[in-house]
């Protein structure tokens, strides 16, 4: 089999080709970026070529995620949030996930950028929040340069592995991508089912809530309404009978 004629094209301009890909990839995620970096990692025909390619996409993901960032500065909050709710859903981007990313910005800036461009989807959508909250651009870029190294490095160097097992390394890495996309799937439903089942034990405890006070305000409706009225009155002639004449 031979290599994809994109990945060809794009390899003919050398590193900087690769940078380009990985910017576009931000964009556009036809496919996975894991599956497109392990591919490109079996272009690698050293270790130092490995690093060279683990460098490009680094700096493409940071330029691509500075442009989401510029967009998000430029449009301002309430803009992106009309076009998220508008269209979001056609670029994988729900208004759920943008609050989300949003309410992460308000706790750790610097970390969650770092963390974000681990998480696939995320990843690529981490600029647009960071423009709308105006963080730092320095910051910003070396925390999306630091994630990007962390999330680009083992499928590189999984393809580049790949391609040195001595098999066709595209059959191979067709085999190696859909048990990797199978993995993503597999997670993510157990983290859909985590979610539904801490909703519903939150909703059992509102429940049991709502419950426990139903039955303390049905004790105090049980009470006989003269009771208190009965004491009340009936303590201070009790208390001047003890009293000595």
């Amino acid at each position: 089999m031979e290599m994809s004629p994109v990945i060809t094209m794009v390899l003919s301009f050398g590193l900087v080709g690769v940078a380009g890909l990985a910017v576009v990839e931000k964009f556009i995620p036809v496919v996975p970026s894991y599956v497109l970096l392990m591919f490109l990692g079996m272009t690698a025909g050293s270790a130092a070529g490995l690093a060279a390619l683990v460098a490009a996409t680094a700096f493409g993901s940071m330029i691509g995620s500075l442009a989401w960032y510029g967009l998000g500065r430029a449009l301002g909050s309430r803009r992106v949030e009309t076009l998220v709710t508008r269209y979001g859903r056609f670029i994988l981007l729900p208004p759920s996930l943008y609050q989300r990313l949003a309410a992460t910005y308000r706790r750790n800036q610097f970390w969650a950028t770092v963390v974000g461009h681990t998480i696939p989807t995320v990843r690529v959508y981490l600029g647009l929040p960071a423009g709308v909250f105006g963080l730092d651009p320095r910051g910003f870029a070396l925390a999306s340069l630091i994630g990007s190294f962390i999330w680009n490095a083992p499928f590189l160097g999984l393809g580049f592995l790949v391609q040195g097992s001595g098999r066709d390394p595209i059959s191979l890495g067709l085999v190696v991508a859909a048990a990797l996309i199978g993995a993503e799937f597999a997670i993510l439903w157990l983290v859909r089912r985590v979610r539904r089942g801490g909703a519903r034990s939150a909703k059992q405890l509102d429940r049991a809530d709502q419950r426990d006070e139903a039955d303390k305000n049905r004790s105090k409706n049980l009470t006989p309404p003269g009771s208190c009225k009965a004491d009340a009155i009936e303590g201070p002639e009790s208390r001047r009978r003890l009293l000595p004449n």
